[in-house]
């Protein structure tokens, strides 16, 4: 495989739902030991996807089609109940708040420890501080325990960390339109440039106008299913017609 190179071959995903759930902790006590009750639910089915090197890719979808769990199956996160994941090179996510953050360490010692889940020593963390810190705009925040952070800086200091980490596989869920419009504007800069620079970046979005701009390629996910995939300004507006159809508001209008 080449680097930044990212195969789903034949993947699908279970969750067991448990049925008649303990509503106290007497409850589950009496319980323990017990066979439950679950049934099976398949977020994914048969996915096969290539995403090459240096691509922008762009994952649609209505709320509960799988997005998010493919990319989360791709940062290894979950793991595939059938089929296989590869992803080449060094990969860094943003897919909820506060990701990987330790609510009581602080922003400086969480972005020391997101580098050293990415394979990053102090060294080479320190050397990207400055520019994570002035990226984030969070400034003397910095050496605050991340607890009392908002959302915002949150998502503004994990932003930073992904982006300055020298990534070849950037994976981004809708988490970004949580900042403001500047922020926002920043992000899609910094990801443009990383684009231009071969980075392979896979993106949850309900923004069709983001898709048709910045994505090589589209895949809409439905009930678990790619539906179709290829050029966005075929796969957007295909799935734009079967909101409209279901009176869905799922994904921004068209423009």
């Amino acid at each position: 495989m080449t680097v930044g190179e990212i195969v789903v071959s034949g993947v699908s995903k279970r969750f067991q739902l448990e049925r008649n759930r303990p509503s106290s902790l007497k409850e589950a006590i009496i319980r323990m030991g017990r066979r439950t009750d679950a049934d099976d639910f398949w977020v994914l089915r048969d996915i096969d996807l290539q995403i090459e090197p240096g691509s922008c890719v762009g994952l649609i979808g209505h709320n509960g089609s799988g997005k998010s769990t493919l990319l989360r199956l791709i940062a290894g996160i979950h793991r595939p109940t059938v089929g296989t994941i590869t992803a080449e090179g060094r990969l860094a996510a943003l897919l909820e708040l506060g990701s990987g953050f330790h609510p009581d360490l602080t922003g400086r010692e969480n972005v020391y420890l997101n580098g050293a889940m990415l394979g990053l020593g102090r060294k080479e963390m320190s050397s990207a501080m400055d520019e994570i810190i002035e990226f984030s705009g969070i400034g003397e925040f910095i050496d605050e325990p991340v607890k009392i952070y908002s959302s915002g800086m949150y998502v503004r200091l994990g932003f930073a960390v992904s982006v300055n980490v020298s990534p070849e596989i950037l994976l981004v869920d809708e988490v970004i339109a949580v900042g403001d419009e500047e922020f926002q504007k920043r992000c899609m800069a910094h990801i443009d440039r990383l684009r231009s620079e071969g980075v392979t970046i896979v993106l949850v979005t309900h923004n069709s106008q983001l898709v048709r701009q910045m994505c090589d390629s589209a895949a809409w996910l439905d009930h678990g299913r790619i539906l179709e995939m290829g050029d966005p300004n075929r796969v957007v507006p295909a799935y734009l017609d079967h909101v409209e159809s279901r009176g869905d508001n799922t994904l921004t209008t068209r423009d």
